[in-house]
């Protein structure tokens, strides 16, 4: 295999990824970053964003990550078409192979690999994704003020999302699979006691409608069999996130979700030279305004880490 050996390899793109390149090529790590799977990560799916300082007119997500690859390219980040297919973090410098064929060698690491959302499976979903379909209640609830929404999930996450929900719209539907919720009885409560939201409990949901968005959500009772569909404009799935972070599990610190465990207020995983920022390691915010945030803190971090073994 072909063996390039570079200071600060970034894997993965994503506001994350792309800060972590924009503060590094300025700090002279003449960093190497390789888009991964998704390049642009979860934003190229979003069509409107209108929560992130900078742009009064709002952005659509893959022209907001075009900016922020334009943005690492002028400094001098080398961003690469490519995905990480297996690690050695066993000594320095860390090996990354890239497609099965190339061998990084890195003195640091930045992981900003993300996280996926976990969906139904359903074609309609895929179909309607980004235009009435959504997996991130904060992103995108505010384009359904005042309209009647549906949320599939049982979890604390889903619980968070429908009251979240709740207070911009005029109805929520929260579809729950049992007859019981997962979240904790505190989110629990929190649901039952808010008057717009109505559970719809032993209910999947069997298909999304509609022509040019969504329109309504069939669901079944899945005790009875039986059919029914509710008019809705938006339908929020918060079923999870699994964290693209598979090939690091034999030398990084995952928690039982799979998210890579950071030492508190830094990126700093428990190898010595590995940094981990963004949705594969926050399963909190999953923000990308917190993920660009953190990406400056991997840069940063790994510009110290060099600086005090003088591998500037």
């Amino acid at each position: 295999m072909e063996i390039e050996r570079v200071k600060c390899l970034i894997i993965g793109s994503g506001p994350a990824g792309y800060t972590a390149a924009v503060y590094a090529s300025r700090a002279g790590l003449e960093p190497v970053l390789y888009q991964g799977l998704q390049p642009g990560g979860q934003l190229t799916i979003t069509n409107d964003v209108e929560n992130y300082p900078g742009y009064p007119q709002g952005v659509n997500g893959p022209q907001m990550m075009e900016d922020f690859k334009q943005q690492a390219e002028r400094f001098g980040t080398d961003v690469r078409y490519g995905i990480a297919t297996s690690v050695d973090f066993s000594s320095q410098p860390h090996k990354v192979v890239i497609d099965d064929q190339k061998v990084i060698e890195a003195h640091t690491v930045i992981i900003s690999t993300g996280a996926s959302a976990k969906w139904l499976g359903l074609e309609s979903e895929a179909k309607f994704n980004g235009i009435g379909v959504s997996a991130c209640a904060v992103c995108d609830g505010f384009f359904y003020r005042g309209q009647d929404v549906a949320i599939v999930g049982a979890g604390d996450t889903a619980a968070e999302e429908a009251t979240y929900l709740a207070n911009l719209c005029s109805k929520v539907y929260m579809i729950v699979r049992r007859e019981e919720m997962r979240a904790s009885l505190i989110m629990q409560e929190r649901v039952k006691k808010t008057r717009n939201i109505e559970i719809l409990w032993n209910t999947m949901t069997d298909e999304i409608l509609g022509t040019d968005g969504v329109e309504a959500v069939r669901v079944k009772n899945t005790i009875t069999g039986e059919l029914r569909e509710i008019p809705v404009k938006g339908f929020f799935v918060a079923i999870g996130h699994k964290p693209n972070s598979d090939i690091f599990a034999g030398y990084l610190n995952l928690d039982e979700n799979g998210y890579i465990k950071t030492i508190p207020g830094t990126s700093k995983t428990n190898i010595d030279g590995v940094f981990a920022c963004g949705d594969v390691q926050d399963f909190t915010y999953r923000q990308a305004v917190t993920a660009a945030g953190s990406g400056c803190m991997a840069a940063l971090d790994a510009e110290r880490y060099l600086a005090a073994r003088d591998l500037h």
